[in-house]
């Protein structure tokens, strides 16, 4: 670790809660190995703090900070500017801070298509991709792959509401990409049939609660791809039942090293050393 001085700038990870989160150590390792005087620092903020932590953040040594579950789109009331596709998307999860003005960035959806081309070694374009989830993360994922020209998007959510809601800001910007699904085993069962990818963007599955799944095991099928965003347990419930079938599966690692990459090159200007960081994440 760098030796912390005056001189050092700090970067925080809004959340809650954060005790999953490896995030730390990755972006601290990125800092060291390139000799940048930074230092990665998570805070966990209830609901009732967020902007009072937020507008308290630019009076301190912080040049930026990372914004995760839940708060990805409720940041956005309290920044000063938002990059437009981060605008496009309605959500942020990266934040600078210069001259005491807060902008906000997305690099989710990004740093899901760059895992998932890196990590399978296929391209999303033409695929019809059933997307779990209409929070921050499925936002900033199904807008950059409308963008990236896919087929078919299904959204479902445990509230339809949410889902149809999302679908209309899709087919606003990109077309008639995009379908709402009800969360009802026989709806979902007739979309994932005529899915490529599945992905699950919601926090289902992750540490303490590892056993769970976001949905029913019957309704994979072996001709699927199998994503999760969920990164601790490394392989999830859904991706050990999908693989027992035979689907390729995709973990939440790989699109949280290369977000984490891209936000690393909007805090620092610099390459960011995306080897030391998945190397930080098996520590």
């Amino acid at each position: 670790m760098t030796n912390i001085n005056s001189k050092t700038k700090l970067i925080g990870l809004l959340g809650y809660p954060l005790g999953h989160s490896i995030s730390p150590a990755m972006q601290n390792a990125a800092f060291q190995s390139q000799e940048i005087n930074n230092l990665y620092i998570p805070i966990e903020v209830k609901a009732e703090d967020l902007e009072t932590v937020v507008k308290a953040m630019p009076k301190m040594n912080f040049s930026g900070f990372n914004v995760t579950i839940p708060y990805k789109i409720e940041i956005i009331k309290y920044l000063d500017e938002i990059d437009s596709l981060a605008k496009s998307i309605g959500a942020v999860n990266t934040v600078l801070i210069e001259d005491g003005k807060l902008k906000g960035y997305n690099t989710d959806g990004i740093g899901f298509l760059r895992s998932f081309e890196a990590g399978l070694g296929l391209r999303a374009e033409g695929k019809k991709i059933f997307i779990l989830g209409s929070g921050g993360a499925s936002r900033a994922i199904s807008m950059t792959l409308a963008m990236n020209k896919v087929n078919k998007l299904y959204i479902c959510n445990r509230t339809y509401e949410k889902a149809a809601a999302l679908v209309v800001d899709i087919n606003s910007q990109f077309g008639n990409s995009s379908i709402a699904v009800p969360m009802v085993y026989e709806n979902m069962a007739e979309a994932l049939k005529e899915a490529d990818i599945f992905i699950n963007t919601t926090n289902v599955g992750t540490y303490p609660n590892a056993d769970e799944m976001s949905i029913d095991k019957g309704l994979l099928h072996s001709n699927l791809i199998v994503c999760d965003v969920v990164y601790n347990p490394k392989k999830t419930k859904l991706l050990q039942e999908a693989e027992k079938i035979g689907c390729k599966t995709l973990s939440g690692l790989g699109m949280l090293v290369y977000q984490g990459a891209q936000a690393f090159e909007i805090w620092t200007g610099v390459e960011a050393p995306v080897d030391v960081m998945f190397d930080a994440t098996s520590q």
